[in-house]
């Protein structure tokens, strides 16, 4: 998409928190390289906080309880608080993952 008022621009949104009914702030943000067959943790984990992944290169799995979910470049992940997750590169390159912590309302 191209906002109006814009030239040569070009954008893809990844999230609208507003329009998934998702709201809450975010707390911090990080960009992760995560090697091939790296990821963590070993086993899934909760926390109060929800996550959203942005895959900028490779791929990612994100385990959502037992279902797995495959996150390609240029594709964004939400994963409500208190829900088990982890995040694994299954992929044949590092990939490259912005990653922000959401808190609850």
């Amino acid at each position: 998409m191209t906002p109006e008022g814009h030239t040569n621009f070009h954008a893809k949104i990844l999230f609208d928190c507003k329009e998934a009914g998702r709201a809450g702030k975010i707390q911090w943000g990080a960009l992760a390289y995560i090697d091939k067959d790296g990821g963590g943790p070993k086993g899934n984990h909760t926390h109060e906080s929800a996550h959203i992944f942005i895959v900028t290169e490779g791929r990612v799995r994100v385990m959502l309880g037992e279902t797995a979910h495959t996150v390609n470049k240029d594709e964004s992940f939400y994963v409500p608080g208190m829900v088990p997750h982890s995040i694994w590169n299954d992929g044949g390159e590092t990939a490259k993952v912005i990653k922000l912590n959401v808190l609850p309302e």
